[in-house]
């Protein structure tokens, strides 16, 4: 299973990271492709990503966890009858918050850790799982850079 994982230390209280990666109406801000975020509930959303062409695709996910006290939030896409069964069996997309250590609220940084987990489908598993990874830590790093701006320090 193809798993990317990054962490970075981002100077910003964690709270106000927390605030903004909980609530999917956010992640055009930070997270890459997302155009907009439509069907919020309370458990799912919808992700309307932009492709490099300037088409734009759907994608629905699940939320699995929320932990506002571990500060951890993980979600899955929902993926049967998408464009992206073709080449994925699962995809999930974990992000934690941990205070940085030693810093006081005037200087706040938190560490932020995004892991993204895919099972690749069909023939993919044998020779994609290394392009996939690389594509995955792109994502990860895209994802960190806009919680860095969101911060604003």
């Amino acid at each position: 299973m193809p798993t990317a994982r990054r962490t970075r230390t981002i100077a910003a209280p964690s709270q106000e990271l927390w605030e903004t990666i909980r609530d999917p109406h956010h992640l055009p801000r930070w997270w890459p492709r997302v155009s907009r975020v439509e069907d919020v509930t309370e458990l799912e959303f919808t992700e309307v990503l932009s492709t490099s062409s300037g088409k734009y695709v759907r994608a629905d996910f699940t939320l699995l966890e929320s932990d506002e006290h571990a500060r951890r939030l993980r979600w899955e896409q929902r993926l049967q009858g998408s464009p992206f069964a073709r080449l994925l069996k699962l995809a999930q997309t974990e992000v934690s918050l941990t205070d940085a250590a030693g810093e006081d609220q005037a200087g706040a940084a938190t560490e932020v850790t995004i892991e993204l987990r895919q099972t690749l489908n069909g023939f993919f598993p044998r020779f994609g799982g290394y392009m996939v990874r690389k594509a995955a830590a792109r994502t990860i790093e895209e994802a960190l850079d806009g919680l860095e701006r969101i911060g604003g320090r």
